[in-house]
């Protein structure tokens, strides 16, 4: 298999593109060459209006192992013991993490089989999550003596900080009812409806303007850490242009003449 083939990409006619790991005989772990494709995958995806929403999938048993450890063990040969090597990898990471937050196209995660370390980070990252009833989810490091501490990033703006720190203290695998439950996905689905449910979700959210949908992503991530004032204040002055974009006034127009919306994304 070349790199080419470890990250599948299929834009359909309404602007849906799924993006499919295919890496499946390392469990589509985050390798430095997945790792690359996903951050390019969601960088064009950004800027290419064909796109109006991304759902993220995988091939095989496994959504994503995590971290490739033979890679990163091989990366100990260097004279500082891998140090430089880690912290390539580890920003190579944390830039796709924060690439999905910071893409103005939703992004839908559809987990299949499990999802662990970096894999449910992966998961944690996206705007979305629907997973099938047999997956499982975990941040396991503390099993081989590393504390899963940049998955602890995104798991900790999803679940509450109990939550978040059981998974993480004990390493446990959790079920898929367990991660609805306490909010790391939006539902669990049989797995043969799991593709049908995603691209039910994918296609409500397609028909939106994409303006609003940018608008809105980005202000729900910039408003979250802020003080209340301060969340309001932003808030306000998000909504106040958002009135002026000419999406508004053609949705609101739409509403009180009782006709369906016709989007400019603008």
């Amino acid at each position: 298999m070349t790199t080419s083939d470890i990250l599948l990409r299929d834009l359909d006619a309404q602007g849906i593109l799924r993006l499919t790991l295919n890496d499946v005989a390392r469990r589509n772990a985050l390798s430095e060459a997945m790792l690359a494709k996903l951050n390019e995958a969601f960088e064009s995806a950004g800027s290419d209006p064909a796109v109006r929403v991304i759902v993220l999938a995988a091939n095989g048993p496994a959504f994503c192992a995590g971290h490739d450890l033979k890679e990163m063990t091989a990366g100990r040969a260097g004279e500082d013991g891998g140090k430089a090597y880690f912290a390539h990898v580890m920003s190579l990471c944390a830039g796709v993490m924060q690439g999905i937050v910071n893409c103005p196209k939703p992004a839908i995660a559809e987990v299949t089989g499990v999802a662990t370390a970096a894999g449910c980070q992966l998961v944690a990252s996206c705007d979305l999550a629907i997973a099938a009833d047999t997956a499982q989810f975990s941040t396991p490091g503390v099993h081989i003596g590393l504390f899963c501490s940049t998955p602890m990033v995104a798991l900790s703006r999803n679940v509450a900080d109990k939550h978040a720190m059981e998974m993480l203290l004990t390493g446990d695998m959790i079920s898929a009812a367990r991660a609805a439950a306490i909010g790391l996905v939006n539902r669990t689905v049989t797995p043969d409806a799991l593709q049908g449910t995603t691209m039910e979700i994918a296609r409500k959210i397609a028909a939106k303007s994409s303006m609003t949908l940018a608008t809105g992503k980005r202000a729900y991530y910039a408003q979250r850490d802020m003080t209340l004032a301060d969340a309001y204040d932003y808030a306000s002055g998000v909504m106040v242009d958002n009135m002026l974009a000419q999406d508004a006034r053609e949705g609101i127009g739409a509403f009180i003449e009782k006709r369906a919306p016709e989007w400019q994304d603008a």
